[in-house]
Order: C-alpha cells, then structure tokens, then sequence
C-alpha cells in the first residue's frame, strides 16, 4: 500500500502547492488516489492555518474529501505538537462528530495509549507511531488494539535514517501483524522508501516528507510524488 500525505505541518511558504483547506486536502487526495495512492493522511487546519484536533475542523477536512473520493481511507495525526495535553487530545477524539478511517498515535508521547483507546473505543483504526527503539518497548506495553505500525524514520542523515530503520524493524521481527509502514522524512525519504519496497512494507509519500523528486529535483505537488514512489514500485 501506497500512502499520500499530503500537508503535515507545512505551509504555503515551503512550497506553494501544499493544500490547507478542506477544498483543497480533497482535490489534491482525488489526484493522489486517481494515480494509485490507496490511502492519504492529512492534517487539517484551522481558520488560521494551525493544525487542529477541534471536532469541527475535523470534519470539515473528512467531509470534504470523502464527497470528492468516495471509499478513499482517510487518516489524521494526533501528535503531541497538535494538542500538547493529552487530556484534551482524549477530549477532542471523543467529540469529533465525524470519523476518520485510522489516525496515528505516537508511542513515544505522553498519554498516547489513552489516546490510541479512545480511537479503538469509537472504531477508529490505531496506527502506532514508532520513531526509536525505545518506542518499540512503550508500545509492546499498550492494551489497545492497532492495526497498523508506522516505523517512522526521523534522522536527517540517510545512512542515519536507513540504520535506524534496520533497527527497529529488528526488534519488531517483521514480518508481522499488524502491518508495517515504512518511510521518512526530508532527505533520508526516497532511501526509506526504497527500503520499504526491497523489503515488502506500505509505506508512503508526499509533501509532508519531502519537497523533492528522486533525482533531487523540486516535486511540483503531491501527485508528481506519489506518481514517482509508484514508478520506484511502492504500492
């Protein structure tokens, strides 16, 4: 499975085509799916351009794309820097009137297994975020079911990022269930990704990982990258 994620916390001013409204997460997720991307991941924003967990902005996001791409899978993040206290990111899960398909939970962050079981608690599938070894152990600890892992290479180094995927993965054992995805962020992304599809994983692209095409250069938005993880065999 590819993956498109199409914004994460990045704005206008690091590249022009990143989409922020609701209107524009679905015309960007319908030119991702249409090319092959199975699932997309996005951040929605607030009327100031902050992402958010608030249920309205939620929904708004969600309902958007899903009128464009009926039956796409459409995830969200939950991370730590969204909504720092863990309580009201707890608070914000059980108010959204509007579900996501699955959303990420990172096990490193402080009240992530409350949060991951108010999403199973309400349907919502728990992908595990794994950015270190360590994390490995945080989750094995978790009672909540997930159905995905997302070992999520964070260096900035490529040799740093691919080690650190060998490592992870190592101690997970894979192959495994639940399933795994694979990638990185910013210069170690296509090496991961090229890791993931030698060893079989989903993994993912877009803008919120990298700005760049595989030969370096500039991506002009989230379907030249998904078109380009495509042609490199993920998915």
């Amino acid at each position: 499975m590819l993956k498109a994620c199409l914004n994460g916390g990045r704005g206008r001013a690091e590249h022009p085509a990143v989409p922020l409204a609701p209107a524009e997460l679905a015309v960007d997720a319908a030119r991702c799916a249409a090319l092959g991307a199975a699932a997309v991941h996005v951040h929605p924003r607030d009327s100031a351009g902050s992402e958010s967990l608030h249920p309205d902005v939620i929904a708004e996001a969600l309902a958007a794309i899903r009128v464009t791409c009926p039956g796409l899978p459409v995830g969200v993040s939950t991370g730590a820097w969204i909504e720092p206290d863990p309580a009201a990111r707890v608070a914000a899960v059980r108010a959204w009137p509007v579900l996501p398909d699955f959303a990420s939970v990172n096990a490193h962050e402080e009240g992530a297994e409350a949060v991951a079981a108010a999403l199973h608690d309400r349907g919502v599938m728990v992908e595990v975020g794994l950015w270190t070894v360590e994390a490995v152990a945080a989750y094995r600890g978790w009672r909540v079911p997930v159905g995905r892992i997302l070992v999520e290479c964070m260096a900035e180094e490529v040799p740093a990022a691919v080690a650190d995927a060998g490592r992870i993965l190592d101690v997970l054992g894979v192959p495994t269930d639940p399933p795994v995805l694979l990638h990185a962020e910013g210069a170690a992304t296509w090496a991961v990704l090229a890791e993931a599809v030698d060893s079989g994983l989903h993994t993912r692209i877009g803008l919120e990982d990298t700005l760049l095409l595989p030969d370096g250069a500039p991506a002009p938005g989230n379907a030249a990258l998904v078109a380009a993880a495509l042609a490199a065999g993920a998915g």
